[in-house]
């Protein structure tokens, strides 16, 4: 049995975004055991209608990747498989990460980022 060591910081991208938009992420960091699951929080401030979240993952030794896309009307994609998934409420301005079954290959530092 692992601790796995799972990161949560706030991707400031806030690509054509106004200086009303923001993401926080209360977690800075968690360390949770092989098998079990973690919720990582994020929540964001916007006047604008219409708009993208993300969340990505970076690996120790890696780059970005994206694991789901959130459009503000409700279309999602999900890259990364069956054991992450996100619950995005819009009414409470959240959009929070999920993963089960934790293995040693999440330990990374996870990102939230938002767009209008």
């Amino acid at each position: 049995m692992f601790t796995i060591l799972v990161s949560a910081l706030v991707l400031a991208l806030l690509f054509s975004s106004s200086m009303e938009d923001s993401v926080t992420q209360t977690q800075h960091s968690e360390s949770v055991l092989e098998r079990e699951s973690v919720s990582l929080d994020c929540t964001y401030e916007t006047s604008a209608g219409n708009y993208y979240l993300y969340w990505y993952k970076q690996p120790p030794h890696g780059g970005l990747i994206l694991l789901f896309e959130q459009y503000s009307g409700g279309r999602k994609s999900n890259e990364a498989g069956e054991r992450f998934s996100v619950n995005f409420e819009k009414d409470k301005s959240s959009f929070s990460l999920r993963i089960t079954a934790l293995e040693l290959g999440d330990a990374a530092t996870y990102f939230c980022a938002f767009r209008s």
